[in-house]
C-alpha cells in the first residue's frame, strides 16, 4: 500500500490533472452513462473542500494575526505599502476584466435557494449582520464574514499571551494546513469525477466556459504584470520600469511559474535582489514577506471566480458592490499563501458578500482545480516576480538602470 502512495506522489500533481482533465473529457463524451456514474468522485471531492474550508481560514487568520510582530522596520514600510496597493490595483483590474468580458459557469444550482442582494445597502447590511454573527454557528454555517472577524479578534487577544500558547496557535494551522494538502493530493480522482460528468451532462459546452474563465484570468495577470506594475515602478523611480520589469519576470517569474510555489522562489528571488545590489538589510525581509502577502495574481483569481459565480446566477452587480468586492478580495488574498490550493478555499468569502451559497462557491472552488493547472503557476509567477520588482523599486540604494 505505502509502495502505490510512493508511487503516486512521484508521479506529481500537475501531470496526474492533466491526465485526469484529458481520461474525464474522453469518458464523459463517449460514455455518458458511466461518466455520470463517475460524478460522485467529484461530489466526493466538492464535500471534503466544503467541510474544511471553513476551520482552514479560522485557524489561519488566527495564527496570522497572533503570530504578528508588534511594529516594522521603517525600512519595510514603503515596500510594504506597494504590495498592498499592486494587490488592490490587481482586484480592480479583476473587476473590470470580469465586466468586460463576462464569463458564465456550468453550475448545478438546482437544488440550492439563493437570494441576490438587491442593492449596496443590502450587501452592507448583510456585510455587518454576519460580521457580528455566533461564532460557532458561523464556523458550522461557513458564515465567512463571521469566521474572519472572530478569529482576526481572538488573535488580536492572544497577542498578549505567552509564546508557548501562541506558537500552539501556530501548530494547529500547521496541522489543519496538512490536512488540505491531504485532500488536494486527492485532486485528479475529484476533477477526473467532476469533468466526466459534466462532459455527459452538458458536452464540452462546460469546457469552453473554463477556456474563456481562464482566458480573463491570465489575461488580466499579464495586464497587471506589463502594464499596471510598471507604471506603479515609473511613478516611484521616475525611470524606464521595463527593464528592471523584464529582468524580474524571465528570473524570478518563470522558475516560480514552474515551481508553482512562491515560498520555494524566496531562494531565487533572494539570489536576483543579491545580483541587482539590492540592499540585504532589506530584501532578506521583504522577499519572504512578499511571499505572505503580496498576492496581485490571488486577488485576480478570487475576484474573477466570485463574480463568474455571479454572472451565473443572474446577480446584478453594483459598482459600489464591485468595489467592495475588490476591497475584501485583496485582504482576502493576503492570507492565500497560507493556504494548500492558494486563492481557490478563500473564494466563498467573496462569495458571501452575494448570498452566494457555500454548496455553489464550493463548485467554483472545483472549477478553479481544475483550470488551475495553468492559473495557479501564472498567479504564482506574478506574485513572486513582483516581491522583487518592488523591493528594487523602494530600495534608495538600488543602482536603477533604466
Amino acid at each position: 500500500m505505502r509502495s502505490i502512495a510512493n508511487a503516486y506522489m512521484r508521479l506529481g500533481l500537475v501531470p496526474m490533472i492533466i491526465a485526469a482533465l484529458i481520461l474525464g473529457t474522453i469518458i464523459g463524451a463517449l460514455t455518458p452513462e458511466l461518466g455520470l456514474s463517475l460524478g460522485i468522485l467529484g461530489s466526493v471531492f466538492v464535500g471534503a473542500l466544503k467541510a474544511v474550508a471553513p476551520i482552514l481560514v479560522f485557524v489561519l487568520v488566527l495564527a496570522a494575526v497572533s503570530g504578528q510582530q508588534v511594529g516594522a522596520d521603517t525600512r519595510i514600510k514603503p515596500i510594504l505599502l506597494l504590495y498592498l496597493v499592486g494587490t488592490f490595483a490587481a482586484a480592480l483590474v479583476a473587476v473590470g476584466a470580469s465586466f468586460m468580458f463576462p464569463v458564465e459557469l456550468v453550475l448545478n444550482v438546482s437544488a440550492v435557494e439563493q437570494s441576490a442582494p438587491q442593492s449596496l445597502k443590502e450587501v452592507l447590511t448583510n456585510l455587518v449582520m454576519n460580521l457580528v454573527a455566533n461564532p460557532v454557528s458561523s464556523l458550522a454555517n461557513a458564515n465567512y464574514m463571521g469566521i474572519l472577524t472572530w478569529a482576526v479578534l481572538i488573535g488580536l487577544a492572544l497577542r498578549s499571551v505567552g509564546d508557548t500558547t501562541r506558537q500552539v496557535v501556530s501548530d494547529l494551522g500547521v496541522a489543519i494546513t496538512s490536512v488540505v494538502k491531504w485532500i488536494i493530493a486527492l485532486a485528479p480522482f475529484g476533477i477526473l469525477g467532476l469533468v466526466a460528468s459534466t462532459v455527459a451532462e452538458t458536452g464540452l459546452e462546460a469546457l469552453m466556459s473554463y477556456a474563456r474563465l481562464l482566458g480573463v484570468l491570465v489575461g488580466s495577470m499579464l495586464f497587471i504584470a506589463l502594464v499596471v506594475n510598471p507604471l506603479i515602478v515609473a511613478a516611484i523611480t521616475r525611470k524606464n520600469p521595463y527593464p528592471l520589469v523584464l529582468t524580474c519576470l524571465r528570473e524570478s517569474g518563470v522558475t516560480a511559474f514552474f515551481t508553482r510555489s512562491s515560498a520555494a522562489n524566496i531562494p531565487v528571488n533572494m539570489n536576483l535582489a543579491r545580483k541587482l545590489g539590492l540592499s540585504e538589510e532589506t530584501y532578506s525581509v521583504s522577499i519572504p514577506l512578499g511571499a505572505t502577502i503580496n498576492m496581485a495574481g490571488a486577488a485576480i483569481t478570487i475576484n474573477v471566480l466570485t463574480l463568474a459565480a455571479a454572472h451565473t446566477l443572474g446577480i446584478e452587480v453594483s459598482f459600489g458592490a464591485a468595489l467592495l468586492l475588490a476591497i475584501v478580495g485583496s485582504v482576502s488574498a493576503c492570507g492565500a499563501s497560507g493556504v494548500a490550493g492558494g486563492s481557490l478555499l478563500l473564494i466563498p468569502v467573496a462569495c458571501s458578500l452575494f448570498n452566494i451559497p457555500n454548496d455553489i462557491a464550493m463548485q467554483v472552488v472545483a472549477i478553479g482545480f481544475i483550470i488551475g493547472v495553468v492559473q495557479d503557476s501564472a498567479e504564482t509567477a506574478l506574485n513572486s516576480s513582483t516581491d522583487v520588482l518592488f523591493t528594487a523599486a523602494a530600495d534608495p540604494k538600488f543602482a536603477y538602470r533604466g
